[in-house]
């Protein structure tokens, strides 16, 4: 009767993660909010399912709908009773993302952060961007300012092209 309970306990956390990774940053919809590393712990407690997540930032305008989703997917695989926990500390950060994750924002246009958020991204000069259309690392800031708060406008100075990058946090 206990392996039963425990093979149902872990089919469960298998459904919620599985039902997370389809679900997409509304902002950006090639990365899924555990690509994005939003979605920090699935866990069994003795009441049940709880999914904690961290958002990019406290004033971000998709945090409403990211939960939304998460809570429309949960229910879709059949976890209607999961809790949904928002935890702000520690702070979200660009090193939580995944490498998969990042290669889709490449793949897409977007230029994905570097690792070693902290110190380095509050004091030190940025490195190099990377053009994701070419690859060339000739590139100029435009802009602090890209299409969302976590995103710098670039343009390439080898194909010409503008881009975002998505700012290390």
């Amino acid at each position: 009767m206990v392996a039963m309970a425990q093979c149902m306990q872990n089919r469960d956390l298998h459904a919620a993660w599985q039902a997370l990774y389809g679900v997409m940053d509304p902002e950006i919809p090639v990365i899924s909010v555990v690509d994005l590393g939003i979605v920090r712990e699935i866990m069994l407690n003795d009441d049940g399912l709880e999914v904690v997540i961290t958002p990019t930032y406290s004033g971000c305008p998709a945090g409403q709908q990211i939960e939304q989703d998460i809570r429309a997917a949960l229910d879709n695989a059949g976890l209607k009773d999961a809790r949904l926990k928002v935890s702000l500390s520690p702070p979200w950060t660009t090193d939580w993302m995944t490498d998969a994750g990042k290669e889709n924002l490449r793949r897409y246009g977007i230029a994905p952060p570097a690792k070693a958020a902290g110190k380095r991204a509050l004091f030190e000069e940025a490195d190099a961007v990377a053009c994701p259309h070419c690859g060339a690392s000739d590139t100029e800031l435009v802009s602090e300012f890209g299409s969302t708060a976590c995103k710098a406008l670039w343009r390439c100075l080898a194909c010409r092209e503008p881009f975002d990058h998505f700012k290390c946090i």
